[in-house]
């Protein structure tokens, strides 16, 4: 098993002049320290205009500065959006990244999942599947030597050789988001790595990973042509302490991040309100106090614990062969000092043992590809819930504001 760090940025109100400075080089510390303690990737998202949610629009850049002060780490998109960008910008800005890092880029990619997002763009909730499809199919050729032209329904690209090109031959390595369960599914018949952005029980991943697994081997159906990437990633909330009691008190804000995911999930087309008219972290707030029981629950859940009690909750995920846990603690308000000092310490006390057993992961995964070991057709209708139930706010999101 294999295990990457996840960014969002988030950024609760209230603000000061100096938060989102400082958001940004707290992150960059953290990503050297995870560099130095032996993770495996750095998972940074693309979003736009989510206030408190993610303060991350240009994660290219972020990435580029992190390049720069990291040796090994993989340096992952975690998405780049398809929808809102030319596909000769996204290809130039993952080839440049790619030099700068000297080939350790990871390519996810995106539709976006909001109309909040997309429409400033010019692209629809209705369209945005097609306009992803079309981006793809017209921007793997960019990455090979000399020119390429391109005439789909939604882009079309005069003969043109885009340059520089990546360091990994014929490109970096490609994923996919997967915001919906449902979409785990499509990543593997796609053959296109799979990146879980929700969190599940051991027995939910255990399903995921066979539905995914049989799609890549049984029903594989790519969009272009590209190497597969058999790999599936989950995300899991994250907080590493002595003890069990101090991790909780040092991960609210994974809470904070559960609620305002479900938060603006209920509302149509995931449109988030008129910027300044809601504030999210006193939203939270008035939650917690109407639910404190529930509250207090909600962080029983995900990695958060002592060495011992991750131990032991990573050996059930092991077991479904899932290829990465994504942990993440940087969220809500969430302190700089408890995010590095849990990095350090689950890297000392739990991350060799998973480490030492990947490569027999390797094997188990070589035996799936090569049809030696048949996966059971796990039915998945049971594991669809992204958020829990416990964190459904009694709100309705409307581009107005709330009502309750």
């Amino acid at each position: 098993m294999k295990f990457g760090i996840f960014y969002e940025l988030q950024l609760p109100r209230p603000w000061n002049s100096d938060g989102e400075r400082k958001l940004y080089h707290d992150a960059l510390t953290q990503l050297e320290i995870a560099d130095r303690c032996g993770y495996d990737y750095a998972w940074v998202v693309e979003h736009h205009f989510l206030e408190e949610y993610s303060h991350c629009p240009a994660p290219e850049v972020f990435l580029g500065a992190a390049s720069q002060r990291t040796k090994n780490i993989r340096l992952g998109h975690g998405i780049i959006q398809l929808t809102t960008s030319h596909p000769a910008r996204i290809a130039e800005r993952v080839a440049v990244l790619d030099l700068l890092s000297d080939g350790r880029v990871e390519f996810g990619m995106g539709e976006s999942a909001s109309i909040t997002e997309l429409e400033p763009f010019g692209r629809t909730m209705e369209d945005k599947r097609a306009v992803f499809e079309d981006a793809l199919r017209a921007l793997l050729p960019m990455f090979r030597d000399g020119g390429c032209q391109y005439d789909g329904p939604h882009f079309k690209i005069p003969l043109r050789n885009v340059v520089p090109k990546p360091v990994q031959k014929p490109h970096p390595p490609l994923w996919m988001a997967c915001s919906q369960l449902d979409t785990i599914d499509r990543a593997g018949r796609l053959g296109l790595g799979a990146l879980g952005f929700q969190f599940v029980s051991a027995d939910a991943a255990h399903a995921w990973v066979h539905a995914y697994y049989n799609g890549l081997t049984k029903r594989i159906n790519k969009l272009a042509d590209y190497p597969t990437n058999p790999n599936i990633a989950l995300v899991s909330f994250f907080m590493c302490a002595k003890t069990d009691e101090e991790a909780r008190r040092r991960a609210e804000g994974a809470t904070f991040f559960q609620f305002a995911l479900r938060y603006y999930g209920q509302s149509t087309a995931r449109e988030r309100p008129a910027p300044g008219t809601v504030n999210m972290w006193d939203e939270y707030e008035a939650w917690k106090r109407a639910t404190p029981d529930v509250a207090a629950s909600a962080l029983a859940g995900g990695l958060i614990g002592s060495p011992e009690t991750l131990r032991r909750k990573l050996r059930r995920f092991e077991t479904s062969h899932i290829d990465q846990v994504i942990l993440l603690n940087q969220a809500g308000k969430n302190t700089h000092e408890h995010i590095c000092d849990g990095l350090e310490l689950f890297a000392k006390e739990v991350m060799p043992e998973f480490h030492s057993r990947d490569g027999e992961h390797q094997v188990w995964k070589t035996k799936v590809l090569n049809r030696e070991i048949e996966l059971e057709e796990i039915d998945t209708r049971p594991f669809k819930d992204r958020y829990g139930a416990k964190f459904a706010p009694t709100v309705a999101v409307t581009p107005k504001g709330v009502t309750r």
